[in-house]
């Protein structure tokens, strides 16, 4: 992947809900002028939620994602619809399609008040108007009822689709500017180095996504990135001409880089940095008291984000329980999950601990946090309690002054 490729993660998620044959593919067809999603006069085309990565004018980088009809039916249809309402844990846009031969129905009133409640900016959009008529009054009526703005279209003669666009611009979310991976804490000039071992689980011929988007981020906050390997770092700090900003590195070399980086010099991980950028900084903190409390045969789920080829030393499936049993002196018992599965049973655990989630957007990293939360199980990031289990937390907190007091007050 290149720098200047949008990952999944950072893209703006759209996702379509609606009634079986509503159109939702169809729309998304329209859309994007492309024939990406399967159509069919067939009812439960659309089966697992489908989700594709694509730039669409004047949106930008985006995920559309297809789902399930919500009135599917049997055991099945059940399944698809648990999937489909799964996904609003992930969505930045819903978009609400309504087939307006057939109008409103109990399905469409039901995801629109799932949608609120998890305050998700949110269309109706009212297809098939070349079949069925519908007059401004009317229009104006259903957004006073449903208290949301309602866009009319056809995506079989694309009338609509250009005012669809505008509408969804219109909506996005506006705090790109508040989740910096590490731009709002450097000045122009500052350099800034990132420590970034080359070993068997690095991947062959390129960076890792966490290391590529917080080189990008220094780049626009017209700061200086200077990246070493752990056995360059003593000599790439004594050949710099002024002390950097910061020093950031992979977790996995903490202790090496601490002990390198001089101690008036700020230091971090990348992986703590996206705690920030994707989660709660101050809750992933909070979770890592959790090992302190830990008892015999207590479950821990160790969960991340993306599928990847697991390494003979696997960070989360070898190291991390290591030094859990070796820090706590516990037996306990590990599960895992990976990819778009998190967990459906959230209580039965003592402790999760959770990727930097570089492969989620934001939404879906914060909807696990909270889901957490709900049943009041601690959650901590692989990078939290690297630092925590090697005694340089305190330290790699010190760019977080906020962070840094409540674990001093936790402490």
């Amino acid at each position: 992947m290149s720098l200047n490729e949008t990952p999944r993660g950072e893209r703006v998620h759209i996702a379509l809900f609606g009634r079986r044959n509503a159109g939702k593919s169809s729309i998304i067809n329209a859309i994007t002028d492309q024939e990406i999603a399967i159509v069919s006069d067939i009812k439960g085309t659309t089966t697992d939620p489908v989700y594709k990565s694509i730039e669409i004018l004047p949106i930008g980088p985006c995920v559309i994602i297809d789902t399930a009809g919500l009135d599917d039916a049997g055991e099945l249809g059940e399944l698809r619809k648990k999937k489909s309402l799964e996904v609003l844990s992930k969505t930045d846009i819903a978009l609400v399609v309504i087939d307006m031969s057939v109008g409103i129905t109990d399905y469409d009133k039901f995801i629109i008040e799932q949608i609120k409640e998890k305050k998700i900016p949110l269309l109706c959009v009212l297809n098939k108007i070349d079949k069925a008529e519908i007059k401004y009054e009317e229009i104006q009526s259903l957004e006073k009822k449903l208290n949301i703005p309602v866009v009319t279209v056809s995506a079989v003669t694309k009338q609509g689709i250009k005012e669809l666009k505008n509408k969804i611009v219109s909506i996005l979310p506006e705090d790109e500017d508040k989740f910096k991976i590490v731009g709002d804490l450097l000045s122009p000039g500052d350099f800034v180095v990132l420590v970034t071992p080359i070993d068997k689980a690095a991947p062959k011929g390129r960076l890792i996504l966490p290391q590529q988007q917080t080189i990008r981020d220094i780049l626009e906050s017209d700061a200086i990135s200077i990246v070493t390997k752990e056995y360059e770092l003593k000599e790439t700090l004594e050949g710099l001409s002024k002390k950097p900003k910061l020093v950031i590195t992979d977790s996995q070399v903490f202790l090496k880089v601490a002990a390198d980086t001089p101690k008036d010099v700020l230091m971090t991980s990348f992986s703590i940095l996206f705690a920030r950028y994707k989660g709660d900084l101050v809750e992933l903190i909070r979770g890592v008291k959790a090992l302190e409390k830990l008892k015999d045969g207590d479950k821990i789920l160790i969960s991340e984000g993306c599928t990847h080829h697991r390494q003979a030393d696997d960070i989360g499936r070898v190291k991390i329980p290591r030094w859990i049993r070796q820090i706590t002196g516990k037996q306990v018992d590990f599960e895992f999950s990976s990819g778009v599965t998190f967990t459906e049973d959230v209580k039965k655990y003592a402790l999760i601990v959770h990727c930097g989630g570089c492969m989620l957007n934001r939404n879906a990293m914060i909807s696990r946090i909270n889901d957490a939360k709900e049943y009041d199980v601690p959650i901590v990031n692989y990078g939290i309690l690297i630092a925590y289990v090697h005694g340089i937390l305190d330290r790699a907190l010190e760019p977080f002054p906020l962070a840094k007091m409540i674990w001093d007050e936790e402490e």
